[in-house]
């Protein structure tokens, strides 16, 4: 089972301090429990690079993710899941809890843009930007429907005009303890800062030309499952803190 906890600010925090908070105390304090894997995205001193989607939403933007699998055949498996969140509250962030199926739609190493990984748990990933995006299903689409259109269309297609080095897909199957009602969460790794600050890049595009033709593509693609005002996407830096196998699906 994983669990990714999203974390919004609860009281005013230094990036390095909010990195430090979350890698050194919570991090030690979770493996302690022997989870089967965990990793963290945040918003700390090394994540500079804004955010290629506008802010058209209002509060504040989410500043890190904590992803933990457990093993499903582990009996306390609630009770550990609501003792994170405790932790994380008490750590100076609010947290939503959400229950998810993931998927990597591709992982280091599976196409041209990066390698495949090498880096041990514990690390920064090198030269990457994560990209965290929180999606809500328009109600006019059944659930059904907006799984395939994320799944089936979207992924392959944005695929083809952007250079990510990892995607995974995490459909919310369960909203736990009244958190904020989001129906995705979506992991992009992005090779490097300029591949999200360099629209050539982003896009893939040699010239002006296919530049508009490859945005315009990406904006048919978003808008065919979700809704442009709706999309958060933050940047983060990215831990690996507890693999057993680098294509775990966190």
């Amino acid at each position: 089972m994983k669990v990714v906890y999203v974390l919004w600010p609860d009281k005013k925090m230094s990036p390095s301090t909010r990195r430090s908070v979350l890698l050194e105390n919570c991090g030690k304090a979770i493996l302690d429990m022997d989870t089967a894997y965990l990793s963290m995205n945040i918003d700390d001193e090394f994540s500079t690079v804004k955010s290629p989607a506008p802010k058209w939403y209002k509060g504040d933007a989410i500043v890190a993710t904590v992803s933990v699998i457990f093993d499903d055949s582990d009996e306390d498996c609630l009770q550990r899941r609501q003792h994170i969140k405790n932790l994380l509250n008490s750590a100076g962030f609010k947290v939503g809890m959400y229950i998810v199926d993931a998927s990597i739609y591709k992982d280091y190493g599976d196409n041209p843009h990066f390698r495949k990984r090498d880096w041990a748990d514990g690390e920064k990933t090198p030269s990457v930007v994560m990209a965290i995006t929180l999606l809500t299903r328009p109600k006019k689409y059944p659930h059904a429907e907006w799984i395939q259109r994320w799944h089936g269309r979207m992924s392959p297609g944005s695929e083809v005009i952007q250079p990510r080095a990892r995607y995974v897909r995490n459909v919310v199957l369960s909203v736990e303890d009244e958190s904020p009602h989001f129906d995705g969460i979506v992991e992009e790794s992005w090779p490097s800062a300029g591949h999200i600050s360099n629209p050539y890049k982003f896009y893939l595009a040699d010239n002006t030309g296919q530049l508009i033709k490859n945005m315009v593509k990406m904006i048919l693609l978003v808008t065919h499952f979700h809704q442009l005002h709706k999309i958060r996407t933050v940047t983060m830096s990215e831990y690996f803190l507890k693999t057993n196998d680098a294509r775990h699906a966190g």
